[in-house]
């Protein structure tokens, strides 16, 4: 997160959920329409190390027991959104749920 120009790490899941919800919300109103539960959309056909389309890769850091590493990991999940790239992602598909 950048506060005043500076970078630190806080939050976890707190401040992810609403983030996310966020851009979840801002992809919808781009479509202009909703897109249902992404999750299955995000995780279809990934591979271990494989990164992910709409996804910047986290390999370096840990939290502890977990680490970052290529592709999916229990540390940074897919890495960190692109909200364009998910948009151009989502382009075409019809919603799901």
């Amino acid at each position: 997160m950048r506060v005043d120009g500076q970078d630190m790490a806080v939050g976890g899941t707190s401040a992810v959920a609403p983030l996310w919800a966020a851009l979840v919300a801002r992809l919808a109103e781009s479509k202009n329409r909703t897109l249902g539960l992404i999750q299955p959309q995000l995780y279809a056909g990934i591979a271990p190390g494989q990164t992910v389309p709409g996804f910047r890769d986290i390999t370096d850091g840990d939290i502890g027991d977990y680490g970052a590493a290529s592709g999916w990991d229990a540390c940074t999940g897919l890495g960190v959104p692109i909200g364009t790239d998910l948009l151009t992602r989502f382009q075409g598909r019809p919603p799901e749920g």
